[in-house]
């Protein structure tokens, strides 16, 4: 955990270093992680007990406002980003939304799946959401993926949820507390995403986004179509 905080903090040696080793487009990337306007503030959860209740341990950062949840996991690349396409969604429905997408049947029993009415080709309605149904008893293929925004009342419905499976908080289970009481949408994204909590995922975006790096990504795809040449 402590891991993520470095990552994110001034790193005053190193930049010193390339400072003075003259090395200025290194210390422009050192420098960009984290820019003057950028605030980090980090809370931890204690207990392993769900999503939901790792929400749930942000409430006092977050106050009364929307806020956006981004699963690490699920690394999700569009132009422009994922969260920007559900923050001006938000901007027009004031209303939580769930990104998306569309899984293969035998795939519904590793997601949250939602039901409900579709009001254009990119946003639905939802009048449901499970946890990892069964292909048999899935609603729909339609899968959340890993990125929520949120208005502040699902802290209400997170403490009022009971424990589920493994005596775990479900965020899914809060989210479907939330849409009886208002409006909740879900919203196919322009983008691609890697499950990198999986092994083939992981390599999947490593090799798709050294393709696409500006400084080696012509060189790299080179050598990979000489691989399998």
């Amino acid at each position: 955990k402590r891991s993520v905080e470095d990552h994110f903090d001034t790193a005053y040696e190193l930049e010193n270093e390339l400072e003075q080793a003259g090395k200025t487009e290194l210390l422009k990337i050192a420098r960009s992680i984290s820019p003057d306007d950028m605030v980090c503030s980090y809370v931890r959860q204690p207990r392993a007990l769900g999503l939901g209740h790792a929400v749930l341990c942000a409430e006092q950062l977050v106050g009364n406002e929307a806020f956006a949840v981004l699963l690490a996991d699920d690394l999700m690349v569009g132009q422009p980003s994922i969260t920007a396409q559900m923050a001006e969604q938000f901007a027009v429905h004031q209303a939580s939304i769930l990104a998306v997408q569309d899984v293969p049947l035998d795939q519904t029993n590793r997601y949250g799946i939602v039901s409900g009415t579709a009001l254009n080709d990119q946003l639905t309605q939802l009048t449901g959401i499970v946890e990892k149904p069964a292909p048999a008893n899935a609603p729909s293929t339609l899968a959340v993926a890993g990125r929520y925004v949120l208005t502040p009342r699902i802290f209400e419905e997170l403490r009022i949820t009971p424990k589920g499976a493994g005596g775990e908080i479900q965020l899914t289970d809060a989210i479907a507390q939330l849409l009886r009481k208002e409006q909740v949408l879900a919203y196919r994204y322009q983008g691609t995403r890697y499950d990198c909590g999986s092994k083939l995922g992981f390599l999947q975006a490593t090799v798709d986004l050294g393709q696409h790096h500006p400084q080696v990504g012509a060189e790299f795809s080179a050598w990979l179509a000489q691989r399998h040449a």
